[in-house]
């Protein structure tokens, strides 16, 4: 890796990796709703990189972020694969696929995390040029056919399970407070969380402002909050409502 990257990519790691983010350098030519409390810190932690580095020219694009159209700003799993960071499994790596007519949607697999991790959003340099970085491949962690058909049809049709993130022993997985959480609703998780009431339209969502941090005055459950935030404390008890 040229010097001038692999410092970048250090002064990057600095700021986000102690929050749990990993962070993996590509060219961008390689790669042709906010009030979400998960989204905010996400939006605050790629913020600061803006902040620790004013002295480059950058362009922060986080993966809820869309166009007018509702067009998604970043391809996120395209640009895991491409940055080496995950293997995005499709149709197409399927040889002799079984599945006819169907539409049959990829997913990222981590050789360490499985699908037990979320790709958070991309950090663009438009000002640094470095012709000779070479793409990183993915590690290839489901070389199999069968275990191919397995994963993508497990992300297919029994998502809410959770199951298909098992496609690799991960070192890691979601609490089971998490995983009541991301099956909530979007509307409805500041409820979950205890920082608001629940919305009557479970579809409905708050128009989206870039870049912002919630601060609640007073959370109707600051336990519940810290606790979501401790993998010490245990999760309460509940119903785990389906994925949307």
């Amino acid at each position: 890796m040229e010097p001038h990257v692999a410092e970048l990519k250090q002064k990057i790691e600095d700021t986000l990796c102690p929050f749990g983010f990993e962070v993996y350098p590509f060219q961008s030519c390689h790669l042709q709703r906010l009030t979400d409390p998960v989204d905010q810190c996400v939006a605050y932690h790629l913020g600061r990189v803006r902040e620790n580095l004013p002295e480059l020219q950058i362009e922060v694009i986080a993966d809820y972020e869309v166009h007018p159209n509702r067009r998604p700003k970043i391809l996120a799993q395209t640009a895991a694969h491409v940055a080496g960071a995950a293997y995005y499994y499709q149709r197409k790596d399927v040889e002799a696929d079984p599945w006819g007519d169907q539409h049959i949607s990829g997913v990222c697999i981590h050789p360490r995390y499985g699908g037990w991790f979320a790709i958070r959003g991309v950090v663009l340099l438009p000002g640094i040029e470095v012709p000779d970085l070479q793409p990183t491949k993915p590690l290839d962690c489901v070389p199999k056919r069968a275990d191919r058909i397995t994963l993508l049809e497990g992300f297919n049709f029994h998502w809410h399970d959770w199951t298909y993130r098992d496609a690799v022993t991960p070192q890691e997985r979601y609490s089971e407070e998490q995983k009541a959480y991301f099956s909530t609703p979007p509307a409805q998780r500041l409820a979950f969380l205890g920082l608001a009431q629940p919305s009557k339209d479970p579809s409905s969502r708050p128009a989206e402002l870039p870049f912002t941090v919630h601060r609640p005055k007073n959370p109707q459950n600051p336990s519940r909050v810290r606790g979501w935030l401790s993998p010490h404390v245990s999760p309460p008890a509940s119903p785990g409502p389906s994925l949307p």
